[in-house]
């Protein structure tokens, strides 16, 4: 009976023994896992949803807010990569503020040169001497990536390539693009690099600055020369994700498959960058998970109305002793979702102000903060235009007033 025990003793020592390693290797990660699920539900939900969209295959990806520009998440957004075609947001920016400056519109007609002709790559074959509009051209630059086209439009815009890709490098540094080198203006030299978050920046600049882009970038068809030749969308995701209208993709060898992607729902503006994907399907779906990621974890909230009165400033030598100040536009901000209660609001306003006023004019701020960190912040305006008194108008009133006295 005694020997029974003992074997069975010794046996029951030596299973926990033999099992011990594997005990203490898988309970270094499950204790840390499970003392956070008992303690802190919400941390455990928070850090698998930011490790799932950040396993990505892609070398550098970023997803930014497009009204605010917050980046809401990201993997080696600095990295400085080829980034192929897609170096053409620029090229449609520079394009869209020459129209927007007035300097040529939609319905003019330019004409092509033999060395825009001679691009290789994804084009438009366009002939020498060949004349279309501006229109025409943005379909095929936007849609179908032409590099024929996208030479031709820089030409409009700048007289050459050359000159052309100067502005584009003067620009990215306008925007604050420092890892970002521009050779040309298609993509087609792989010396030049950007970063994700670069390349968010100017497709930022463009869809806010320049919404009618997206009436190209948007489209899933089009057609080419007349109906002769058709424009497929390179990117799948204006046809196959809700609401997308944007923005460009870019593949060289060197650079991979790239994807500049902007999608609105529900007034929340999205903007995904995914650089050095190892195939198309996957730059696609990798650009699908972090939109995805967005708009199931931040939301827009409207605020104040444009024109609301938040207070008067008075004024000194002006017709009026005072002005009203209002908001200048619809406040909104972007928010995680559970946060809309937390909004806290500041006005700071001009202390005082001395005639003449505008109308419009900046005359304070109101600043949005949710636990003390600052949301959102918008100007406040005078709502109507305050002249300066002349000494004959002060001079009429003072005698007004004696007249007005001496009769009491």
């Amino acid at each position: 009976m005694k020997r029974n025990s003992v074997l069975a003793f010794s046996l029951i020592i030596a299973i926990v023994t033999a099992m011990f390693p594997a005990v203490v290797s898988a309970d270094t990660n499950e204790a840390a896992v499970e003392a956070s699920a008992k303690y802190d539900d919400v941390a455990v939900t928070k850090l698998e949803t930011k490790t799932n969209v950040l396993d990505l295959r892609a070398k550098s990806a970023v997803l930014m807010d497009a009204a605010s520009g917050k980046v809401l998440t990201e993997k080696n957004s600095h990295e400085r990569l080829a980034i192929a075609s897609v170096t053409k947001i620029m090229t449609m920016l520079l394009v869209m503020e020459a129209i927007d400056a007035g300097r040529f519109t939609f319905d003019e007609k330019v004409s092509v040169s033999e060395y825009s002709a001679g691009m290789g790559g994804s084009q438009a074959y366009m002939e020498p001497g060949e004349v279309f509009t501006v229109t025409e051209m943005m379909n095929a630059l936007a849609i179908h990536s032409s590099n024929d086209v996208a030479v031709a439009l820089a030409e409009k815009v700048s007289g050459s390539e050359e000159t052309f890709v100067t502005d584009m490098n003067n620009k990215a540094q306008a925007l604050g693009m420092k890892d970002t080198k521009f050779m040309d203006c298609t993509g087609l030299n792989d010396d030049g690099y950007s970063t994700a978050h670069d390349v968010a920046l100017m497709s930022r600049e463009l869809v806010i600055k320049h919404p009618k882009v997206l009436q190209f970038t948007g489209k899933w068809h089009d057609t080419f020369r007349n109906g002769t030749f058709d424009l497929y969308n390179t990117n799948k995701l204006v046809k196959f994700y809700a609401n997308c209208d944007g923005l460009k993709t870019g593949f060289t060898n060197k650079a991979g498959f790239n994807l500049s992607a902007t999608t609105i729902r529900n007034n929340l503006r999205l903007i995904s960058v995914v650089l050095g994907e190892p195939d198309s399907n996957t730059r696609f779906a990798e650009s699908r998970k972090l939109l995805d990621y967005g708009f199931a974890n931040y939301e827009v909230i409207n605020l104040d109305k444009k024109g609301n009165v938040v207070g008067n400033i008075p004024v000194k030598k002006g017709n009026k002793l005072s002005v009203s100040a209002v908001y200048g536009t619809d406040t909104s901000i972007m928010v995680s979702k559970g946060q809309k209660g937390k909004v806290e609001k500041e006005v700071a306003l001009v202390p005082g102000l001395s005639a003449p006023v505008e109308i419009n004019q900046k005359v304070g701020e109101v600043i949005y903060k949710i636990d003390g960190k600052e949301a959102g912040r918008f100007e406040l305006v005078a709502r109507e235009k305050i002249e300066k008194i002349s000494y004959g108008r002060i001079f009429s009133k003072l005698v007004v007033r004696w007249f007005s006295l001496g009769r009491a």
